[in-house]
């Protein structure tokens, strides 16, 4: 594709940063309470976006998830592609051992598969069981109120039970009774790093995984939907949705023993799906994973549902899009999607020109005697 060189332009560039940050500013003018956006409220009343934000990103860092929110003037796409750049003049000072989830500090984790499972369901904070019904008395908040509901649901709560950090896995209980695979020890194998390698097919799991994981949610949403509803064989059960803060071990500089560095927030989903028979193996069912940072169910199940699709699909061939690798993973990406059609905004006159000559000369010809 061929570009021309612009010059000037300058001052319209800066001109038009100046419009939007004054359109970002101006109610200020007529509305007295107006004020700006402090990166706390965002954090934490905003918390959702936030974790879209950081998970999209591909860095936790939800200080500067909120501050990109703000910046973008709340566009995902905008905020998760200048997290991800700043991530990228970050020195990388060493890599962690893997995250082991099961000493996950979980504030939120059910079953689709089990009314009982070890531990108790734990539904936590979710909308899944609320009336969609706006409330209005958000339109008017006050100070007194916002404050008050904290006091008060912390003084109806002190003295409840204590709920464990830890609970066991329910996919643990399923592997001991032999209804899913043995899990084989690969300590050798190298986790896929999306920011160093690219992606060059046919891809292992962990690349797969790897890049659903910071992936747009709207995208694995929709081509999980495809599968869902047809265009795939996956109906899965959802053996355990759970969210949590997941302990971040880093080796001792001195003694090399790992000690804890801090915690991220991470939704992990592990979904079940129908054994396949095989005439050499004992029957078992089969499992989807998906994992991201922040607190986002609907990533963490599609990204599971499409895991499982694209298992099935490089062992017995993609007979559907959403089981086809190379597909679902060089279209999930928010920022590469954004990136390309943002592109064509840009200056396409050498390319328009040619386009414009050539329909000229058909249409010559085709006026032209025979």
């Amino acid at each position: 594709m061929s570009y021309v060189p612009i010059k000037g332009g300058g001052q319209a560039i800066a001109g038009a940063a100046s419009v939007t940050e004054f359109l970002r500013t101006e109610q200020a003018l007529n509305n007295p309470k107006s004020a700006p956006l402090d990166i706390e409220s965002i954090q934490f009343q905003l918390r959702h976006l936030v974790d879209r934000v950081i998970s999209e990103g591909g860095v936790y860092h939800p200080e500067l998830a909120a501050l990109s929110i703000k910046q973008s003037l709340g566009d995902t796409l905008e905020a998760a592609f200048t997290l991800r750049a700043w991530r990228s003049t970050r020195p990388r000072l060493c890599a962690t051992p893997p995250l082991d989830t099961s000493n996950m500090r979980v504030i939120r984790r059910i079953s689709a598969a089990f009314k009982d499972i070890p531990g108790g369901q734990m539904l936590g904070a979710t909308p899944d069981y609320a009336l969609r019904l706006l409330r209005m008395e958000l339109m008017d908040e006050s100070s007194e109120a916002f404050r008050g509901f904290a006091k008060k649901w912390l003084s109806g709560t002190a003295e409840s039970q204590q709920i464990p950090y830890t609970f066991p896995k329910v996919v643990s209980a399923l592997r001991e009774e032999g209804l899913l695979p043995v899990l084989e020890k690969k300590s050798n194998l190298k986790a896929f790093d999306i920011t160093r390698e690219p992606l060059i097919f046919p891809v292992s799991r962990s690349a797969a995984l790897a890049t659903m994981a910071r992936a747009e949610t709207g995208s694995l949403l929709s081509i999980a939907y495809s599968n869902m509803r047809g265009y795939g064989d996956i109906h899965p059960t959802v053996a355990e949705l759970r969210v949590g803060y997941v302990p971040v071990m880093l080796p001792h500089a001195i003694t090399g023993e790992l000690i804890e560095a801090g915690e991220v927030l991470v939704t992990e989903c592990e979904v079940i799906a129908m054994f396949e028979p095989s005439p050499n193996e004992k029957p078992v069912f089969t499992i989807g994973y998906g994992a991201c940072l922040g607190h986002n169910e609907v990533k963490s199940i599609s990204m599971a549902i499409l895991d499982r699709a694209l298992q099935k699909g490089m062992k017995d061939g993609a007979s559907n899009p959403s089981e086809d690798a190379e597909f679902v993973l060089l279209h999930i990406d928010g920022v590469d999607s954004m990136g390309f059609a943002s592109h064509y905004k840009m200056p396409h006159y050498v390319t328009f020109q040619s386009d414009m000559d050539r329909l000229r000369m058909a249409q010559q010809q085709q006026e032209a005697p025979q």
